[in-house]
């Protein structure tokens, strides 16, 4: 399955719901595929690919690929760092 930005426009909640559903896909032994740029959403990914650095005629370069535990650990581009500020606000009850 391949999903494009399915967030979207979801209630935090819905977001959640959709969230279990891939989940259940991927436990089933699907594969699932979803271009997301929600951090609420991308910390819960297996693995990551990030293309960059920016969009159109700056973007395209593979940054990164892997599993999210390392990209947070050593990744040096804007996802990385933007999705590390993330999940340090969203400690602090942000």
């Amino acid at each position: 399955f391949l999903f494009d930005e399915p967030t979207t426009g979801l209630h935090l909640a819905d977001i959640d719901l959709l969230y279990r559903t891939l989940r259940r896909l991927v436990q089933r032994g699907d594969g699932v595929v979803v271009v997301e740029h929600n951090l609420d959403f991308l910390v819960h990914a297996d693995w990551i690919v990030d293309l960059g650095p920016g969009g159109g005629e700056h973007g395209g370069r593979l940054l990164f690929c892997g599993p999210l535990a390392t990209f947070l650990d050593s990744a040096q581009s804007p996802t990385a760092e933007g999705l590390r500020r993330h999940l340090r606000w969203r400690r602090r009850g942000g």
